[in-house]
């Protein structure tokens, strides 16, 4: 086993879990960092008797976060929220990144990686691409040898995107196309992303990665490959962009909204990688399409669940 210590802030979530089963399967020794340690029992199964460990940690505390850092050989960021329900993407994705790789700076972490978005951008509407581009900023300046990397969605048996439209096609005669539908994104598969992680580890070039899939479709396309995988017929109603944005008003006041209105001012923008950013194969990944991937969750939304026949392609 790797005697190097690596600390995971952000490490209980989808991605996460991913991340620290990779790295326990490299041999790394880890260090989960979260808010709610409890929460994260479920990832010691992943690798030996004691190689994942936790510590309470909230990133927007900066004395917390020097404690979880403390003693790691490499620091791994993958805190970031999708709304702002109590912490706010000031305090999770710009205060928080800045105290992540200060943090690592000061205890001299050899090694950093900080996960972004595609889209990242101090000059976006969006308050999430804003405080995505401060912490990247804010990364740089303290750590400049770490590793960006910049997914697209991504997705997984957990993920909140195709399990969110496929479960919502349960039981909902239309799915809405926000602004047409017209949005493209370049799905990337979570194993690669977390595989991406564990290979930056060793670069330290200071790089900025973009991670896409080999494939981009338009947000229509996407609805309509879970539909067809999921064997159900359903409306795709377009969505403008203003009407949209008067649903989301209400619709961000939910506990666990289906849509908010920065996310609107998002799906305004393609998200795809940029087509002269290193990426996936200049980490020697090769990427994994949706269609590899998503029947082997998906199936459970289908009427008969499992005893469905697979739709024909």
């Amino acid at each position: 086993m790797n005697t190097k210590l690596v600390t995971v802030f952000g490490g209980s979530g989808f991605l996460g879990r991913h991340t620290v089963r990779a790295l326990a399967r490299a041999g790394w020794r880890i260090k989960v960092a979260t808010r709610h340690p409890a929460r994260g029992f479920f990832l010691r199964p992943l690798g030996t008797v004691g190689q994942i460990d936790f510590v309470k940690c909230d990133v927007s505390d900066a004395e917390s976060v020097a404690h979880a850092a403390m003693g790691a050989d490499a620091v791994i960021n993958l805190t970031g929220i999708l709304f702002q329900k109590g912490q706010t993407f000031e305090d999770v994705q710009a205060e928080g990144a800045a105290n992540i790789a200060q943090a690592a700076a000061a205890a001299g972490v050899r090694a950093l990686v900080h996960v972004s978005a595609i889209g990242a951008d101090a000059n976006a509407v969006a308050k999430y691409a804003v405080t995505k581009a401060a912490g990247e900023r804010a990364v740089r300046e303290a750590f400049p040898a770490a590793v960006i990397l910049r997914p697209s969605i991504i997705f997984g048996s957990e993920d909140g995107f195709f399990n969110k439209f496929a479960a919502m096609a349960r039981f909902s005669p239309i799915l809405p196309l926000v602004g047409g539908g017209h949005t493209r994104f370049q799905p990337v598969f979570v194993g690669d992303v977390a595989q991406a992680i564990v290979t930056a580890l060793s670069r330290q070039d200071g790089r900025t990665y973009e991670l896409g899939g080999p494939a981009t479709y338009s947000f229509k396309e996407l609805l309509q490959i879970i539909l067809r995988e999921i064997g159900r017929k359903r409306a795709l109603v377009p969505l403008p962009f203003a009407l949209a944005s008067l649903q989301a008003a209400f619709l961000q006041l939910l506990p666990n909204p289906l849509l908010t209105m920065d996310q609107v001012k998002l799906l305004k923008h393609d998200n795809v990688v940029a087509p002269t950013a290193a990426g996936l194969a200049d980490l020697g990944i090769t990427p994994t399409s949706v269609e590899a991937v998503i029947p082997s969750y998906l199936w459970r939304y289908r009427a008969k669940g499992e005893y469905a026949p697979s739709p024909v392609q």
